[in-house]
């Protein structure tokens, strides 16, 4: 089984662009191509929150028109730009996704890796929580199968990445939630979005993961007087590949990529590879 996960979209409604200058629709476009272009494909695709950069229902539309050429199923939870009524609306007809309450919730029982969806957003905030009721949630999906093997996916990731601006709109209840993880030696991975980068640590006794965005990236410091700031580096996914006997593996995948070349080519004119042209 191969699940690809795609995070934080940021598109806007046709004829703008993101933060006025990024072509987020033009960046998800060339995504799908890419996923649909690999072989093997993926059995499916969970994007981990942001689709849109400010939540109105024609910003949806869009999402839904740029992913409708992917060939699998799509898994979609929201992130602290999304607005849940307005994602719930647009995405009406994915059945997994809760037609009431507070919190958009579900399992994906149906691949050889169970999936777990957890709603970290607080209305209003950039920051996450993840509160006794979410927890109590969890902890019930958790014990319904606890020899399968299982990914939790979320938005906001349940660890300090060292990005002092990212990390003051962290999430809070990650203690209470590594504690609640330890207990569920079935759980390969948790992974995330929110923070644009590749970053991989140990939570709760399993391996936590955040995907980069398949658009701009955060600006990587260390600095805590540096303030919030974009930058364009490669755009990405990663492929969470479950392989029987082992367990999880995550590869992480750039969304150009030049023809690949033979090993067997030594002879040939460097000149002639040209590399893709990014962020066109």
């Amino acid at each position: 089984m191969m699940l690809a996960q795609v995070t934080d979209t940021h598109i806007v409604r046709r004829g703008e662009l993101t933060l006025g200058r990024i072509d987020a629709a033009a960046m998800l476009a060339r995504c799908v191509a890419r996923l649909n272009g690999l072989s093997p494909r993926p059995d499916a695709v969970v994007v981990t929150g942001d689709l849109t950069d400010l939540g109105r229902a024609e910003d949806y539309a869009l999402v839904r028109e740029l992913l409708a050429p992917l060939a699998m199923p799509v898994y979609v939870l929201p992130g602290n730009h999304d607005d849940r009524t307005a994602l719930r609306a647009g995405f009406a007809d994915h059945r997994y996704l809760p037609a009431d309450g507070t919190f958009l919730h579900y399992v994906v029982d149906d691949l050889p890796v169970r999936l777990i969806a957890l709603d970290t957003v607080i209305t209003g905030q950039a920051g996450g929580a993840l509160c006794a009721a979410r927890l109590g949630w969890l902890a019930e999906r958790l014990a319904e199968a606890p020899d399968r093997p299982t990914i939790v996916a979320m938005h906001h990731p349940p660890f300090d990445t060292g990005i002092p601006f990212m990390d003051r709109i962290g999430l809070s209840g990650r203690d209470a939630f590594a504690e609640l993880i330890a207990g569920h030696r079935q759980i390969e991975r948790v992974i995330c979005g929110h923070v644009h980068r590749t970053i991989h640590t140990r939570c709760g006794g399993t391996v936590a993961s955040v995907c980069p965005s398949n658009a701009h990236h955060v600006v990587l410091t260390f600095d805590a007087d540096q303030d919030d700031a974009w930058v364009y580096e490669p755009p990405g996914f990663q492929l969470h590949v479950w392989l029987p006997g082992q367990g999880l593996v995550t590869h992480g995948v750039p969304v150009d990529q030049a023809e690949p070349q033979s090993f067997g080519g030594a002879d040939m004119d460097p000149a002639s590879i040209d590399p893709p042209e990014l962020f066109a």
